[in-house]
């Protein structure tokens, strides 16, 4: 009696089988007293199909599979099989080549460059994290919760002493340590690991997939990781990965062509290929296709307690035209050019996935204006929890690029985004994607010279973290790395010993502290009530003022930050009421790098018109000056 049955059947063949990574791949099983691994594998269009590995010095014609009906899973029993061992399917094709496959549903790989699939057992993980995940379940509105996003590449964000190019890396369970220790004295709520799915090439950054149920040989074992995914938990730190149903690699032990047909891909190179990436695309028509997706993002959540998952190149799925030019694409069978098989595909997913693992969170990074991305699927949305606000990052980078004295007229790049951020649940982010190919760090994308370069980003900081949207930044960008990003390296932690970058590291911390502490930073994100201009057209000096407010009615925020190298002594700010006004973060202070000059640490506001408003203040305003209020 083999580990398939006809209901696993049944369920795989219209797609529903939501467990499907505990009965396709290698699993440890004793049969009688015999203790070995069940393989199982989907091929329906082979010939024959055999298991080949370690076990058996790679022997080719020892352990054929049997082929299970209707659906063409091949399955064997084999004893003696344990775990770490490796192997592959050898898969003979009708027209007689011999093709030699990782395992899809395999949870560990060979570390590359080989590419066998190694036998594991993650039924058996080890966890202690009950108290995150059962506050996680309990969860009652994720959008009334702080999220502060920590991006991080594990494999440069730092390395061993005296690392090579494709060494030294930290394993799962040293990263486990020195990344808590820092992100909880950073103040992040939040990590998103890149490059955790296996992947076999390193520049890819883990964004080409071979491995969709295998966390990276890399850094360790699925053991190893998951015992970090715990001990993040366990110091209050969610854990987020990215994920990426858009496209697979072509490489020969991948899924490409996996039992001589285009199994996985869409057979007509029209909708199967990403000429721009040399890629394939899934074909979200089959169920099996879909199933195997679907059973990727629900292992990582359940059976890795991943708390989240950042969904890659949504858009490239949604268009069937995306990167591509006339005759290279085919309109779906209304004459359209949206793929409607996708957009099946991802209102099932974030239903699913979110229905299923309260508090878990979906997030979406998408290019484009598709409307509803967050939305309802009742109301034809596609039920994503978040959506990367791509269109904000442009314009704020825009903005920050140019010299203060151009600033005056491109102001609206600032404020454009809040004419449109209760369109959907929105996060704020600077990613990896903008610190590479020549687009330079986030201190160098700065204009000026010397220490205005580390004002502005300061400013640019504190305007991110003070406007609506949770929060996302990448490594290197919270002390201000000097170099471009590079997977091939550390970051420039010896940056830190330097009085400017300490400097910028110190303000973001602080930045982070306000926004956990003070409610009004994250409750109304989404909400028309948390957010107040009090003067968004104060262009020719580059200044911007407004408020965020809580729930509650107390402890609201007022911010005012001077994007030019003036100095204005004379500054008078509008306010919402008459009240006292508590400076609790001033960017002239020592520790970031200013001047240091005394100031009050209360203002009360008096009835003076200023900003159409009523009452006003007067603060001296430093050049590049940072202030908040609490009031």
């Amino acid at each position: 009696m083999g580990n398939i049955t006809e209901y696993d059947m049944y369920l795989f063949g219209t797609g529903v089988h939501y467990d499907i990574y505990k009965k396709l791949g290698a699993h440890p099983q004793k049969v009688g007293k015999t203790s070995g691994v069940d393989f199982a594998v989907w091929a329906p269009n082979a010939a024959k199909v055999w298991v080949i590995g370690s076990f058996n010095d790679w022997d080719e014609t020892e352990y054929e599979m049997e082929r299970l009906e209707p659906n063409g899973i091949y399955e064997l029993f084999i004893p003696k099989v344990k775990k770490g061992d490796y192997y592959k399917y050898l898969i003979l094709t009708k027209d007689g080549k011999k093709l030699y496959k990782s395992d899809p549903y395999a949870n560990y790989a060979e570390l590359r460059p080989g590419t066998a699939s190694r036998v594991a057992d993650i039924s058996k993980l080890k966890w202690s994290d009950d108290v995150w995940m059962k506050n996680r379940a309990e969860t009652e509105n994720i959008y009334e919760k702080p999220m502060n996003i920590y991006e991080v590449h594990p494999g440069s964000w730092k390395r061993h002493e005296g690392y090579t190019e494709d060494s030294g890396y930290y394993t799962y369970r040293e990263m486990a340590v020195e990344l808590a220790q820092y992100v909880k004295e950073m103040g992040y709520t939040h990590v998103e690991l890149m490059g955790i799915s296996e992947y076999p090439f390193d520049g890819s950054w883990g964004y080409q997939v071979t491995g969709y149920y295998a966390p990276t040989s890399r850094y360790g074992t699925p053991e190893d990781f998951a015992y970090m995914v715990n001990y993040l938990h366990k110091k209050k730190i969610g854990v987020i990965l990215d994920w990426v149903p858009a496209h697979f690699p072509r490489d020969a032990h991948g899924l490409a062509e996996f039992d001589g047909t285009c199994l996985y891909e869409y057979a007509d190179t029209r909708k199967g290929e990403h000429p721009d990436w040399g890629t394939k695309i899934f074909d979200y028509s089959k169920t099996e296709v879909k199933n195997f997706l679907l059973g990727s993002a629900l292992m990582w959540v359940e059976q890795f307690h991943v708390d989240g998952l950042r969904v890659d190149a949504v858009a490239s799925m949604l268009y069937l035209d995306y990167g591509k030019k006339d005759g290279q694409w085919v309109a779906n069978k209304y004459g359209g050019n949206e793929n409607l098989e996708a957009i099946e595909l991802f209102k099932h997913l974030n239903t699913l996935i979110c229905g299923r693992n309260n508090g878990v969170v979906m997030i979406a990074e998408e290019s484009t204006a598709w409307p509803r991305v967050t939305g309802n699927v009742v109301d034809d949305g596609l039920n994503f929890s978040y959506k990367w606000n791509m269109g904000w990052m442009h314009d704020f980078l825009d903005y920050m690029k140019l010299d203060p004295y151009f600033r005056k007229d491109n102001h609206n790049k600032m404020t454009f985004a809040m004419s449109y951020n209760y369109s959907e649940k929105y996060i704020l982010v600077l990613s990896h994607d903008e610190v590479v190919h020549l687009k330079c760090s986030m201190l160098n994308k700065m204009p000026g010279l010397g220490i205005d370069k580390y004002r502005n980003l300061m400013c640019g900081y504190a305007f991110m973290m003070g406007h609506p949207g949770k929060k996302l930044l990448f490594m290197g960008g919270e002390f201000a790395q000097l170099r471009e990003w590079s997977e091939k390296r550390e970051l420039d932690w010896e940056l830190l010993d330097e009085p400017f970058h300490k400097n910028v590291q110190d303000f973001l911390k602080e930045l982070n502290r306000i926004y956990l502490k003070y409610p009004a930073m994250y409750q109304w994100d989404d909400q028309p009530e948390g957010f107040e201009w009090i003067n968004p057209n104060d262009s020719f000096r580059n200044i911007f003022s407004f408020v965020r407010h809580g729930k509650s009615g107390r402890n609201n925020l007022l911010f005012v930050i001077n994007f030019s190298p003036m100095e204005r002594a004379d500054y008078r700010v509008g306010v919402p009421k008459k009240k006292k006004y508590t400076l609790i973060l001033d960017s002239s202070d020592e520790r970031f790098g200013g001047s240091g000059k005394e100031r009050p640490a209360v203002y009360t506001a008096e009835k003076q018109e200023c900003d159409g408003r009523e009452f006003s203040f007067a603060y001296e305003l430093e050049p590049y000056g940072v202030a908040v209020f609490k009031f």
